[in-house]
């Protein structure tokens, strides 16, 4: 009786710590299992992406010039959140970024920048409601590719 006691026990804590692992608001034993497995499929549709923009960044970069920053875009709720990186300062690549942005017709809700040393962008960009056409997060990174491929060719004039 006592070892059927000790098994129900560590059952919940273990569905306790998986439901708190997962961000659950589950109640039932089910629903958590469920919410965990939907968890583990978006954790596995993000490896598949990184693993896919790597891939495209190794092929990009064996056939062209390396451009001097990172880019990754996330989809969220409302929006894309973008991130530019380069371990040198690149003056003036943030007007051309911004520009990217308005061509596709995004308003930055949020951004924030730091162009000393390094170049570091984390930008919050949202559709806006009067365009047509939705963009998804690949058209957001193309669209930031070309914007440092567009600031790389005018800088080295």
């Amino acid at each position: 009786m006592v070892s059927r006691e000790n098994k129900r026990t560590v059952i919940y804590e273990k569905l306790q710590l998986l439901r708190s692992v997962t961000n659950s608001h589950a109640q039932s034993n089910t629903a958590i299992i469920r919410d965990a497995s939907k968890y583990i499929e978006e954790l596995k549709q993000k490896v598949e992406r990184l693993n896919q923009d790597i891939a495209t960044a190794q092929n990009s970069s064996d056939h062209q010039d390396p451009l001097p920053a990172q880019v990754t875009v996330e989809t969220l709720e409302k929006g894309f959140l973008v991130n530019v990186f380069s371990e040198r300062g690149c003056p003036g690549l943030l007007v051309f970024i911004l520009e990217g942005f308005e061509e596709l017709g995004l308003i930055v809700l949020e951004a924030r920048v730091s162009c000393e040393e390094s170049f570091r962008l984390e930008a919050i960009g949202g559709e806006n409601q009067e365009e047509e056409e939705s963009v998804d997060a690949q058209v957001v990174k193309q669209a930031m590719l070309q914007a440092i491929k567009n600031w790389s060719e005018s800088s080295e004039q």
